[in-house]
């Protein structure tokens, strides 16, 4: 079992901390907090606060931290309170599912850049749910579509909800073929679901996995589960979305 503290220092090992600057609940420490109790009084959220209707979004598949200009490279998700039923996470392997998309799709991926947009996944849940205020603390990115493991070369799909549109595609066009890579991507051969147990921690690689959380009675059951996300490396991809070896996962 973890505490706070050593979830931070075990996750260190990986490399520097992002620190969460969202609505989170736990917005300005190391960690990103997905539960039903408030933070400070330990009481259950009721799910119509605005707390539980952001966290909604995590039910879309995503990959942690692509909205930002540095996508994160790994996350740690520890389990502290888990409900006796729901509330499983399940993961999609963008890489394992790439050598079998159609050829067609990984030419047209290959050159293609996704626009990532934090208030895009939370559009999806509510529209016009960030003020803008808080869409202007995360403004859109770009990021290629096909990304390619630094040290062994293996290349993976970069999308999920934060994934808005493509670069030079009409709006609609550019969401329509994003949706059939998810598709593809998130076919049970390539997925994991994992039900949880109090104590356990699940680290993956943010640049080829997707996850998403799945349904659970948040009025009946409590659920605490706290993430740590490690920084990506700035050198990692040039401007031309070429891989550079950093020496860390493979």
């Amino acid at each position: 079992p973890l505490t706070d503290e050593t979830q931070v220092v075990f996750s260190q090992r990986f490399g520097p901390l992002e620190v969460t600057r969202s609505m989170n609940p736990a917005g300005g420490t190391p960690f990103a907090r997905q539960s039903n109790l408030d933070i400070k009084t330990g009481e259950v959220i009721p799910s119509e606060d605005r707390r539980m209707i952001y966290q909604l979004a995590n039910m879309l598949w995503h990959s942690d931290s692509s909205f930002k200009p540095v996508p994160s490279l790994c996350s740690l998700l520890s389990a502290r309170i888990v409900p006796p039923e729901g509330g499983a996470t399940e993961f999609a392997s963008a890489r394992a599912a790439y050598p079998a998309l159609p050829e067609a799709l990984k030419q047209r991926a290959a050159t293609a850049t996704a626009v990532h947009d934090f208030a895009w996944s939370r559009d999806q849940v509510r529209p016009g749910f960030f003020t803008a205020e808080e869409r202007a603390v995360y403004p859109p990115v770009r990021h290629p579509l096909v990304r390619a493991n630094p040290v062994n070369g293996r290349p993976g799909l970069f999308l999920g909800a934060h994934a808005s549109h493509l670069e030079g595609l009409p709006l609609e066009e550019g969401r329509a073929l994003l949706k059939t890579l998810l598709d593809h991507v998130t076919q049970p051969q390539y997925c994991y679901r994992h039900e949880w147990e109090t104590g356990d921690l699940i680290v993956w690689d943010n640049r080829c996995v997707l996850h998403r959380a799945t349904p659970y009675d948040t009025a009946r059951h409590r659920r605490l589960m706290q993430r740590t996300t490690i920084s990506g490396d700035p050198h990692e991809l040039t401007p031309a979305g070429v891989a550079v070896a950093d020496g860390r996962f493979s």
